[in-house]
């Protein structure tokens, strides 16, 4: 590992990200609607405040009991009818979502920052199926050939302008440049392939270990689409995800959608196993209108580990709202360029522990300036600057970065020139 290139490499990436215009025009525009809206939803109903905590102290109880709540989790898909695998690692999730998946097969998937985490669409693409995201944001991610900039809005750094550029030549005629017209086109050019497709690919926002239940937030209708059009769904869920219950999933539902800037999203979705009729003679058949198989790929990744550590397992709480991001002063102008595949404050430790390393997280763990303004604005209270913290200790205890090197950073840091 070449420290200094490395290192010239990613304060290049960067800075060319903070001083690009089209960027920054995009960023300006999401953050002043994000904070509206938070505001509004959370005037609205501000209740939820009370109800973070209480969820709070539900997830640090499965967190510290995660191993009894993933059987659990088991025992219920499979007594809804679904099939329940567990993956230790990225490598082991692939293998197992391609051999469900096999060849030459038409995908579709829902948003998943998890599935980031595999390479996944790469990965299904080599085995000769097409892949397409269905999430109006990573639909445009896609074709740009980019990755996720936030992680709830995966797009946020992309002007309307750039927007039509893409569209415009995927349609082969010149579009205009409002929003409107353009998630349109987005709807015209996906339609069909909902219908058509073998197989849909989802995350979860939650599933719960006494019925097996996934909780599926959203607002355009495609993931209720993908999951139940095609004839198998796919669902990638990390250990994380658990809730004991029906009830704290709801729970859950409230928090997360109030944190996200919404009064309420336009669809939920909680599926319990494949679709199934009991029409004739009250004789349960499985496979009705919608997926005649479901699968749930439970993900350790390093979760586990991390859970075991009181400590660090914090960043495990993180219900993936978003709102740390845009209330971060780094975030804003520099978008996901900060970041592996999780960016922003929290994205460095889900980096260091989950998703690439320590190696890859050195950089990033850096560019945090530490102001804790996304404590004050996660549902979850989670201390990211605390964590990012742990992460530098780690990595230099790991002597990842020569001692003159963290010296550097640490002293550009307090200049301000990160």
């Amino acid at each position: 590992m070449d420290i200094k290139k490395d290192f010239n490499e990613y304060k290049k990436r960067i800075y060319k990200i903070a001083k690009n215009k089209f960027s920054r025009m995009g960023m300006d525009r999401a953050v002043k609607s994000f904070r509206a809206a938070r505001d509004e939803a959370i005037s609205a109903f501000p209740e939820v405040e009370e109800k973070a905590k209480e969820l709070r102290r539900i997830k640090e109880n499965v967190l510290e009991n995660i191993n009894n709540y993933i059987d659990k989790v088991e025992i219920a898909v499979k007594r809804a009818h679904g099939h329940f695998h567990f993956a230790k690692d990225s490598d082991e999730a692939n293998k197992i979502i391609a051999n469900i998946v096999g060849s030459d097969k038409l995908v579709l998937k829902a948003k998943s920052i998890t599935s980031e985490e595999l390479l996944l669409n790469d990965y299904l693409e080599k085995n000769n199926n097409t892949v397409y995201e269905t999430d109006l944001g990573e639909f445009i991610v896609q074709l740009l050939k980019s990755r996720p900039m936030h992680i709830l809005a995966p797009a946020v750094n992309i002007p309307r302008e750039k927007v039509k550029e893409i569209f415009s030549k995927l349609a082969g005629r010149d579009l205009p440049t409002d929003p409107t017209t353009l998630s349109k086109y987005a709807r015209e050019f996906l339609r069909d392939k909902f219908f058509k497709a073998d197989v849909g690919i989802s995350g979860a926002n939650a599933i719960t270990s006494d019925t097996g239940t996934l909780f599926l937030i959203e607002n355009e209708g495609n993931i209720r689409l993908a999951t139940a059009a095609p004839r198998v769904h796919i669902a990638l869920v990390g250990v994380e995800k658990i809730l004991p219950t029906l009830t704290t999933g709801m729970l859950m539902l409230e928090v997360v959608m109030r944190y996200a800037g919404y009064l309420s999203t336009s669809y939920v979705s909680l599926i319990s196993g494949p679709s199934k009729t009991g029409d004739i003679e009250k004789v349960k058949v499985y496979g009705a209108h919608g997926p005649e198989e479901f699968h749930v790929v439970m993900l350790d990744n390093g979760r586990i580990k991390a859970s075991q550590d009181k400590d660090l397992r914090e960043f495990l709480l993180c219900l993936r709202c978003g709102a740390c991001m845009y209330e971060c002063p780094v975030f804003s102008v520099t978008s996901g360029e900060w970041g592996y595949r999780y960016m922003g404050g929290i994205g460095v430790p889900w980096t260091a522990y989950v998703s690439g390393g320590l190696k890859k997280a050195a950089m990033t763990s850096y560019t945090c300036t530490m102001c804790g303004r996304c404590v004050r604005h996660c549902p979850m209270s989670i201390n990211t600057p605390h964590l990012v913290q742990r992460v530098r200790e780690d990595v230099k205890n790991a002597q990842y970065l020569p001692p003159f090197v963290t010296s550097m950073l640490e002293g550009l840091l307090d200049k301000g020139h990160l």
